[in-house]
Order: C-alpha cells, then sequence, then structure tokens
C-alpha cells in the first residue's frame, strides 16, 4: 500500500453513521464532530466510509487542527534549512576564494561562485523530478530521500575541502538534488491542509529561510573561522538531518491524481511519458507565460546573495560583510507574512502582486553600486529583501490559483526547474566580470534588468484564457465536506440543482429538510441531557 492510497488514515476519518434498526433516518453526521446524530439511542450503527480515496474523492482542507499547524512548523525547517545553507554560501565563498587566490588561480571568482551556483542551480533544475515523484510515492517519502542525500552531501563536502572539482559534485549537485526533492513537496503539502489561508500559511513557511538566512551568516562565519571549513561542514550535516525529521510529518489529505486514461492511436513512448508528467498544466497558456517569465525575471536574482560579502569587502572596508545579506534576510520574512496575508484579502490579484515585487527588485538591485555609504546599503537590502519575500511567497498560491490542487505539485516543480538554468548561470557571469572590470558597478546593473522584463512579460497573463475543460474531460473534483447533514444524504444533488427539482417539489423539499432538521435537533439534545 503506497503513501497516497492511505488518505486521512492518522486524522479523523469521514464516516456515515446508519440506523440498522428502529429508525429509517441515515445521516451523515460524525459522532464526535457534529455532536450527535438522528439515530435513536439503542439502535446499532455502523460506520461506513463516506469518501472513498481510492476513487479520488477530494476533502475539503481542514484550514487547522493540530496535525495541519505541526505539518506547516515542519515545512517552516524544512525550507529554512534548506534554503538557509544555500543563501549563506558567500560565507563559504570568501574562504574558498581565498584558498584558490593563495594557490595562484587566476579564475578564483568565478570558480568560488560555481560551487553554490551549483547548489542553487541543481535544486531548481531537479525540481520536476520531486514533483513527478511526489504524484508517483508520495510527499513523505520524497522529502524523506531529499533530507538523506542534504545530510549526505555535505557530511562528503567536510572530507573535500580544499577541492573545488570534489565540491562541484557534494556541496553543489549532491546537496542541491536534495534541497530539490525536499523543497517542492513542502510548499505542496500546505495545499492539502489550507484552503482560505493559504497565502498566509505560504508566507510563513517560505519565512523559514529567511529566518535562517538571517541567523546563519554569523553562525556559519564563527565556525569557519574557530573550527575551520570541514568541522563547519559536518555540523551543517547534523542541521541539514531535520529534513528528514520533517518529512514524517508529511502525510497527504488528498487523493493523487488519477492515471491519464489511454487513447488509441497513441505512441508507447507517448504513453508512457503522460504516466509521469500532467500535460494538463502545459495545455493552460496562463501557465505556459507564468512559467517563462519568472524564469527570465531570474537572471540576476541570485548575484547579490552571492557576491554582496566581496561588494562589501571591496567598497566598505571594516564593515560588516554579512549584514547585508541577514537585512535580506530578515525583512524578506517579514515580506512573506506580510503579504502572504495580503494574497488571501478578496479582490487582491496575485499575479500583479508579483509583478511589482520584481520591478522593484530590478530596481533596487541596479542602485546598489550607486550606494555612497553602508546605511544607505542597508536601507537598499532591507527594502530588497521586503519584496524578495513578497515573490517567493505568491509561488505556491498563483499555482493553485493556475493550476488547480492536482496540477500544483508539478506546476510548482517543472516552474522551478526551468529557473535554474538564470541561477546558475547569473552569479559566474557576474564573477568573470568582476574578475575582467575590478568592480561590481556592471554586474550589478545588468543583474537588475531581467527583473524588469519579466516582470513586463507578466502582463500577458492577463490577455488571454484558458480553455474551458470539454464536457467529455475529466473535471476537476470539487471538495467534498468531511460530514453531510441527513438532508444531504437523502436528496443527491447535480452542480447545487436538485434532481427532483421543480416549484411544487420545491416545496416538499422545503418541509422535508425543516422536518429532518428538527429531528436531529430533538437527537442531539437528547444525547446531551443523557
Amino acid at each position: 500500500m503506497t503513501e497516497n492510497s492511505r488518505i486521512v488514515s492518522d486524522s479523523v476519518a469521514p464516516v456515515k453513521i446508519v440506523a440498522a434498526k428502529g429508525g429509517a433516518i441515515t445521516n451523515g453526521h460524525h459522532p464526535h464532530l457534529n455532536g450527535g446524530s438522528a439515530v435513536a439511542p439503542g439502535d446499532k450503527k455502523t460506520a461506513v466510509p463516506l469518501l472513498d480515496g481510492s476513487h479520488g474523492a477530494m476533502h475539503e482542507p481542514p484550514d487547522g487542527g493540530t496535525r495541519a499547524w505541526l505539518v506547516m512548523v515542519a515545512a517552516f525547517l524544512c525550507n529554512g534549512v534548506l534554503f538557509g545553507v544555500i543563501n549563506t554560501y558567500s560565507v563559504i565563498y570568501l574562504t574558498l576564494q581565498k584558498q584558490l587566490d593563495e594557490i595562484g588561480d587566476k579564475e578564483a571568482s568565478s570558480k568560488a561562485a560555481l560551487v553554490g551556483s551549483l547548489t542553487i542551480g541543481t535544486t531548481f533544475l531537479l525540481s520536476p523530478v520531486s514533483g513527478i515523484l511526489t504524484d508517483k510515492i508520495g510527499l513523505r517519502r520524497t522529502t524523506f530521500i531529499g533530507g538523506l542525500l542534504t545530510c549526505s552531501g555535505m557530511l562528503l563536502s567536510s572530507f573535500f575541502t580544499h577541492s573545488v572539482t570534489a565540491l562541484y559534485f557534494t556541496y553543489g549537485i549532491m546537496f542541491g538534488l536534495g534541497a530539490a526533492l525536499a523543497y517542492t513537496p513542502s510548499l505542496a503539502i500546505l495545499g492539502h491542509y489550507f484552503k482560505r489561508y493559504l497565502g498566509f500559511v505560504n508566507g510563513i513557511v517560505t519565512a523559514g529561510s529567511s529566518v535562517f538566512t538571517a541567523i546563519m551568516p554569523l553562525c556559519l562565519d564563527y565556525l569557519v573561522q574557530h573550527t575551520g571549513l570541514a568541522n563547519s561542514f559536518r555540523i551543517l550535516a547534523i542541521i541539514s538531518s531535520f529534513v528528514i525529521f520533517c518529512a514524517l510529518l508529511y502525510k497527504p489529505l488528498q487523493p493523487p491524481p488519477p492515471p491519464p486514461k489511454i487513447k488509441p492511436g497513441r505512441s508507447a513512448a507517448n504513453n508512457f511519458f503522460r504516466s509521469f508528467i500532467n500535460f494538463d498544466n502545459w495545455k493552460k497558456r496562463r501557465y505556459i507565460i507564468w512559467a517563462v517569465s519568472i524564469p527570465i525575471a531570474l537572471f540576476g536574482y541570485f548575484v547579490p546573495y552571492v557576491h554582496m560579502g566581496k561588494f562589501v569587502k571591496d567598497n566598505f572596508p571594516g564593515k560588516g560583510e554579512n549584514l547585508p545579506v541577514m537585512c535580506i534576510g530578515i525583512t524578506s520574512g517579514l515580506g512573506r507574512l506580510l503579504f502572504g496575508f495580503i494574497a488571501d484579502m478578496p479582490r487582491v490579484n496575485r499575479v500583479l502582486l508579483q509583478q511589482m515585487s520584481f520591478v522593484l527588485i530590478g530596481t533596487l538591485t541596479m542602485c546598489l553600486p550607486a550606494t555612497g555609504s553602508f546605511p544607505l546599503l542597508l536601507a537598499i537590502t532591507l527594502a530588497m529583501g521586503l519584496f524578495d519575500g513578497c515573490f517567493i511567497s505568491l509561488l505556491g498560491p498563483i499555482a493553485y490559483d493556475i493550476c488547480g490542487p492536482r496540477g500544483a505539485t508539478q506546476a510548482i516543480g517543472f516552474l522551478l526547474g526551468m529557473c535554474s538554468l538564470p541561477l546558475t548561470l547569473g552569479p559566474p557571469v557576474a564573477g568573470m566580470l568582476y574578475d575582467h572590470t575590478g568592480s561590481y558597478r556592471l554586474p550589478f546593473i545588468l543583474a537588475g534588468i531581467p527583473p524588469l522584463f519579466g516582470a513586463s512579460t507578466m502582463f500577458l497573463i492577463r490577455c488571454v484564457k484558458d480553455d474551458e475543460p470539454k464536457k467529455n474531460a475529466v473535471a476537476e473534483p470539487r471538495p467534498e465536506p468531511l460530514a453531510h447533514n441527513a438532508w444531504d444524504c437523502e436528496n443527491q444533488t447535480e452542480e447545487g440543482k436538485p434532481l427532483n427539482g421543480g416549484v411544487v417539489g420545491g416545496q416538499v423539499q422545503l418541509e422535508r429538510r425543516a422536518t429532518l432538521a428538527s429531528a436531529e435537533s430533538l437527537s442531539g439534545d437528547r444525547n446531551e441531557t443523557g
């Protein structure tokens, strides 16, 4: 039995309470959720499943509860550990660059930057694999494997601190692969537990990386200075093992996507790929435009994270080299909470919010070389972090808005995969420009242009509409409540219309509903009084 087939096994199970004798009323009340039933005392009750997960029935997200909040905390820690390590690479970068300079390597900056670029590039490049694995083996197993890889990659890196080539594999690729497998499920699991508060909860979870990014630079710098790079990697391996424990809480509440229908005339290769990839997402023009615009905007996104320490060292010697990155991390966390809350408000256009964030991130990045004082630099990085949080916190909610709950996992995974190339190329290109010019003026100005262009292309999303699903197509199932009342079980409806409708029938239905409601109320009172 796979993880996805055991839907809601450890949460409150939806049941029907059937009166076996002495009463004709059948209802869907759960005795502990709804405070009683309409079955007379002494009657035998038989519990049968109300919703069968194997048939693809979808449950209404609980929007709270002990397990839901535990899942949120686990996803918060998972995101914090993974991106705390990735975003504070500038500390490792300075040590590696110093080692390469000491042996006379003329490309020290670009080689040292490539390790961090491979990490974030691999994290995003292999995110589609994470989305596919999540649909096949479940959220929990995918995250667990990711935790093992991150921990192992960081531990192996501790034995190759003087070999940049080896670090390309252990730190860059191996840790990045583990981060890819663990990150996408950490966003996708939230849609199983939250609906009304999805934007705000996404903001809290993604704020985990901001909190860890604010704390880890000082801690990591202290570790490197006092224990050396090898021991620092071993301590990071222990911290990365937290992802393994977070995976144990990732219990899906929604069934996996149904297998695609095999149509005559399709080749075997076509059917094979359709068994892994959700092609319905790629039929949505709004998703295609969004998934192309985001990578365009991210060509210069990671450049300040990698090169900020060196920029401060060159332009403001004696000042805190890690303080600007910490400022980005702090306000990014606040931005994720703030804009996550705003995104849940009615009539708020989430795509427009994300466009605004890209415009401001690009503009502020281009302003970095013009800063003449360290306080002004800190002010710019504080603003950059605020809108960075806006951009990140909206990835999950926009994916759910465009592709729905069943397409969101792969929508997020493939989007992050397309982001891998620009995120990987940006910092090394900036490093090469710095090696040739000796200044960060040109690298930072060029890094600010792609976000402006990406924000412009996102306007096309407002100009297109996705085709309505055909009548013979498989429609997205509507979420079902965990329990029904007596009237709903006795009178099934189709798209909200009574099957035995009519004016006269409507009056009979109203009278019948009132009768059943009274019976349930009396039964509830009887149960309360003993």
